[in-house]
């Protein structure tokens, strides 16, 4: 299985660079993980709605444009489906089994992603009703990733 995150933004911190870095071997055992950073655009503070909205288009251009068409695409949205860990495992499963094997995640920006990337996603994916920084939010993806795979596999992994 090919899986790909199409992040906005660069990880400046050392250690969540290390996170992801340590999952990202860690999955090479089960399937290909790809991170595409797309440039973030600059959000002026007190940004009217217009601004905001055209910033979002902006990037939501260039997370389009790493988004293959045969490529199921989940975006990391607030408003998405929760899912525990188990069912995760069971619906990443069952998409692989149903010839699924390009899964592109999507992690938006400071603003969230344009209704543009929403529409393209097959599916919203949503972690908790709270909101999480996209560097801290890429490590808790890759980590529930590899927990599904260790589920799928029936290996053990802490609960």
């Amino acid at each position: 299985m090919n899986i790909t995150f199409v992040t906005v933004g660069k990880i400046k911190e050392k250690f969540f660079r290390d996170a992801v870095a340590e999952y990202q071997k860690r999955l090479s055992k089960y399937c290909r993980l790809v991170i595409i950073e797309v440039a973030d655009e600059k959000t002026p503070d007190k940004a009217s709605e217009l601004l905001e909205d055209q910033i979002k288009q902006k990037e939501a251009e260039r997370i389009l444009k790493n988004i293959k068409e045969n490529a199921y695409c989940i975006a990391l949205t607030i408003d998405g489906k929760k899912r525990d860990s188990v069912n995760f495992a069971g619906h990443i499963e069952e998409l692989g089994l149903d010839g699924k094997s390009n899964l592109v995640f999507v992690i938006g920006g400071s603003l969230g992603l344009h209704e543009r990337v929403i529409t393209r996603a097959d599916e919203q994916l949503s972690f908790s009703d709270m909101t999480f920084p996209h560097q801290l939010m890429r490590v808790i993806l890759a980590e529930q990733i590899y927990r599904c795979f260790r589920i799928i596999n029936g290996e053990p992994y802490h609960k």
